[in-house]
């Protein structure tokens, strides 16, 4: 199961365009390869979805699944991630509107759905994302006999733009006709290549051994492997970085930062360090465990969603200057400038 260019999708969105739990549908939004029928979000219906996002489409925001159906989707993606992972009722007797009305459902909450819809029609799916794959066993730093590159984003906090980093230095690479893949790590990441493994669904045991396994099985028909980053190092609460480095055995890392974010988000009682310091911890960090040749943050690329183009453009020189390494925005100025660095 997965989204081809011949689907129309709904995304589900509620309080999701504005908040901060909307990230997977607002991914899709901009990576995604299916047609967007329409947006769910009651708090912004009617409004203008590049105004309230800044992604210039042009697609109707929704206040409900029944309103979206007027636009003939075939497919309702789940959009946000509540708290817990878990839809309220609300939601979910939304969810089961859809189904109702012939809508396949992406799920990629850690709750599966398919429990609750036995009887689909033929042509209806449910693609619950986050399940361990089958036959994983544990990491053995396989991936350092690979020859293509193996590019890791890493970052100072969770939810600062890692997939993104990873997806627009890829497309940037497909362009050029470099034999390039992007290797989702997490629901949206998943949900746009269509593959990939919900590192968080995965036993922390075999969370390395999974890495590994997509790692090698893609880089031997690619150049450049784009490794989607999950977490921080940083982050109290996040233990998914570590598998992704042990298990890719990266030849470069690109750290990304959100501007101006001193602590992590969720947990004001921690500090973020300057750069250069966070610099110095995934380079040791990726040394031990299997890495063989220095580790290097090669790039800074920096979220500046929340300033002014000139606002951003001074905050890009500055890293330059406090780091030493190139830095710029992939989502607002492209990739390019980054891949010619890294290759």
């Amino acid at each position: 199961m997965h989204l081809t260019a011949n689907h129309r999708v709904a995304i589900l969105l509620h309080e999701g365009i504005k908040g901060i739990h909307g990230k997977t549908g607002l991914a899709y939004l901009r990576y995604g390869k299916s047609a967007i029928a329409a947006v769910i979000d009651a708090d912004c219906a009617g409004q203008s979805l590049e105004k309230v996002t800044g992604i210039a489409k042009n697609i109707p925001i929704v206040s409900n699944v029944q309103e979206a159906l007027a636009y003939n989707p075939d497919v309702l993606l789940i959009g946000i991630a509540p708290s817990g992972g878990i839809l309220s009722d609300q939601l979910l007797e939304e969810v089961k509107q859809g189904v109702k009305a012939g809508l396949s459902v992406v799920n990629g909450l850690h709750i599966p759905l398919s429990p609750y819809f036995n009887n689909l029609q033929p042509q209806q799916w449910i693609w619950d994302i986050r399940q361990e794959p089958k036959g994983l066993s544990i990491g053995l730093a396989k991936a350092q006999s690979l020859s293509c590159q193996r590019i890791l984003t890493v970052g100072t906090d969770m939810s600062v733009g890692k997939m993104s980093t990873s997806l627009e230095c890829h497309q940037s690479a497909q362009k050029r006709g470099i034999k390039s893949k992007f290797l989702g790590t997490g629901q949206g990441g998943i949900m746009i290549a269509g593959e990939g493994i919900a590192l968080d669904a995965i036993r922390v045991d075999f969370a390395a051994g999974a890495v590994e396994k997509m790692v090698m099985e893609a880089g031997k028909d690619h150049d450049i492997l784009w490794i989607e980053g999950q977490g921080s190092l940083l982050h109290p609460g996040s233990t998914a970085t570590l598998p992704l480095i042990r298990g890719s055995q990266p030849t470069a890392l690109i750290l990304v930062h959100r501007v101006g974010q001193t602590q992590i988000h969720n947990a004001l009682q921690v500090s973020i360090p300057p750069l250069p310091e966070v610099i110095e911890l995934y380079e040791q960090v990726a040394q031990v465990g299997g890495g063989t040749n220095q580790v290097k943050v090669k790039a800074i690329a920096l979220n500046t969603f929340h300033l002014d183009i000139k606002e951003a453009q001074k905050a890009i020189e500055t890293v330059k200057e406090t780091t030493g390494l190139p830095c710029t925005d992939v989502v607002r100025f492209g990739g390019d400038s980054l891949l010619d660095y890294l290759l």
